[in-house]
């Protein structure tokens, strides 16, 4: 049986690596997961400069991803719901 959004814990979750490319934005999971969503999502970032996509920083708690140079942010959410 797989878990649906609503019966996750995010709490427990946190993103622990980052990858990123012209198509793809991959997160591990510190539970194991590794899952990727689609850059396309994410109009500021399609938009980014190569470099400015590159400059990401990991929240400390570990439930999200900031760029600070096109002020964006993605949620644990938006790789698990």
């Amino acid at each position: 049986m797989s878990q649906t959004a609503s019966k996750i814990n995010f709490s427990d979750l946190a993103i622990s690596k980052v990858s990123i490319n012209d198509e793809m934005i991959t997160a591990e999971i510190n539970d194991g997961r590794v899952v990727a969503i689609p850059l396309s999502w994410f109009p500021r970032l399609i938009s980014a400069t190569p470099e400015q996509r590159s400059t990401f920083e990991i929240t400390p708690s570990g439930y999200g991803i900031h760029w600070p140079h096109i002020d964006e942010d993605i949620s644990i959410k938006s790789f698990i719901s």
